[in-house]
């Protein structure tokens, strides 16, 4: 009887020091591998890491340079231009990102009009989201079955949408996974007239960036020929002998660094007025 009661005891006092235990919280991911994720959902390319797109990069660079070594410029000139390619394969990913962003934002309103005839015709919103898969947008296919197949296997809805949000890291799915979330979660009848009023915010937004862009793109256009302009004729200009070597001299150098700084800086300035607003991704999925 002792002994019966002395393992009652110590099961009691284990299961009283287990109760303390707390799972360690997630790490918060660190704000480079989240914008680094971002970028690469938003263009479409999720198995792209970044120390092999760094390698690139470095590897372009140095073929790059090794060529313009090998036309005869100067070494600070083919450093210059080892630098300005080692940029172009982050230049081409945003650039593919925002294609895509501005692509989505023309198909959001549809979809959102469909997802609203599915659930005024009785399917309910897990199928009206898998039947996007098949007859929904050609470019947003991959998504949605990613969606189907997470929901598929795990029966979990909001899991589901979470993974869809990871996916496209768009602030519009971010706002239509929440409403639909908060329609499973919590019900109501006003679900079709929430969805009719994003589908109608979307359009108008839709029509007023268009006509923005359109104003705006000979100025942006221009200003990219702009930074351009003095590379190429430093390209053109490299080939010859006596200007080749007057670049590796300490002034020819000291004039190379202060182009390439104030190139930049006049890039990014460009940038940042000429940049129409983009709406933040305040409602992500995960921590």
């Amino acid at each position: 009887m002792g002994t019966v009661a002395g393992l009652l005891l110590g099961a009691g006092l284990l299961l009283v020091w287990s109760s303390t235990w707390a799972p360690a919280p997630p790490r918060p991911t660190s704000r480079l591998v989240r914008g680094w994720q971002d970028l690469t959902a938003q263009a479409g390319l999720h198995r792209l890491g970044l120390g092999p797109f760094a390698a690139a990069s470095a590897g372009l660079a140095l073929v790059v340079g090794l060529v313009a070594l090998g036309l005869g410029t100067a070494v600070s000139v083919a450093v210059a231009f080892a630098l300005l390619a080692s940029a172009v394969p982050l230049l081409y990913l945003r650039s593919r990102a925002q294609r895509r962003r501005v692509e989505l934002r023309t198909l959001w309103p549809d979809v959102v009009d469909d997802l609203t005839s599915a659930v005024r015709a009785g399917l309910t919103l897990p199928e009206a989201l898998i039947a996007q898969a098949e007859r929904g947008p050609v470019e947003l296919r991959a998504d949605m079955a990613a969606f189907a197949a997470e929901y598929r296997a795990t029966g979990r809805f909001v899991g589901a949408l979470e993974v869809w949000q990871t996916r496209l890291a768009d602030p519009v799915a971010d706002r239509l996974a929440v409403t639909l979330r908060l329609a499973t979660e919590v019900g109501g009848t006003d679900l079709g007239r929430t969805l009719r009023t994003l589908s109608e915010f979307l359009r108008a937004d839709l029509r007023t960036r268009g006509e923005l862009e359109a104003r705006q793109s000979w100025t942006v256009n221009g200003a990219r020929l702009a930074v351009a302009a003095p590379w190429v004729v430093l390209l053109l200009m490299s080939g010859r002998g006596s200007t080749s070597a007057a670049f590796d001299t300490p002034a020819g150098v000291a004039v190379l660094v202060l182009g390439a700084v104030l190139s930049a800086i006049a890039y990014a300035a460009m940038l940042r007025i000429g940049r129409l607003p983009e709406e933040p991704r305040v409602l992500r999925a995960g921590p």
